[in-house]
């Protein structure tokens, strides 16, 4: 008995680092903010490229640039709570508005909006594909966030 209670007492004393489950923990920690950073950095440029389009769409179909601050606002919102929170639940929804937006590009490019068909068939804009590369990324990014919060919080 006397060897049980010294030997948890020398565990105690030992490094965190010699601890694998703390080891695990913080490279966990750190995998999650490396996430957290890149999904927040994903979303401020998904927001930069639609402010730049926000002229053109005014000028060309106004429901369409309310649509664009909709991301903005929803961008920046996500920004902040993937790095103050970085919930699961905020991952998600980095992903789920990506998507959308990917799926806004899609149909524009393909049916086209209403009364906006002049980009149907524009799939080289090469704002439009940084728009689609950043958001697949942060769609990406976000995902695998989402499943790495998932296994800590096991």
């Amino acid at each position: 008995m006397t060897t049980t209670a010294t030997r948890s007492t020398d565990e105690r004393m030992l490094p965190a680092a010699a601890h694998p489950d703390s080891t695990t923990a913080r490279l966990i920690d750190q995998h999650l903010l490396t996430r957290r950073i890149t999904v927040a950095l994903s979303l401020a440029v998904i927001g930069a490229i639609h402010i730049l389009d926000l002229p053109s769409k005014f000028a060309e179909t106004p429901y369409l640039a309310f649509a664009y601050i909709g991301i903005i606002i929803a961008a920046a919102v996500l920004i902040e709570r993937v790095l103050i929170v970085g919930s699961r639940i905020d991952f998600l929804a980095a992903a789920a508005l990506s998507a959308a937006v990917i799926v806004g590009f899609v149909i524009n490019r393909t049916v086209g909006m209403p009364m906006a068909t002049g980009d149907i068939g524009n799939w080289l804009e090469p704002l439009g594909l940084l728009s689609l590369a950043v958001e697949f990324f942060a769609i990406w990014q976000s995902l695998v966030a989402a499943l790495v919060y998932h296994r800590k919080a096991r």
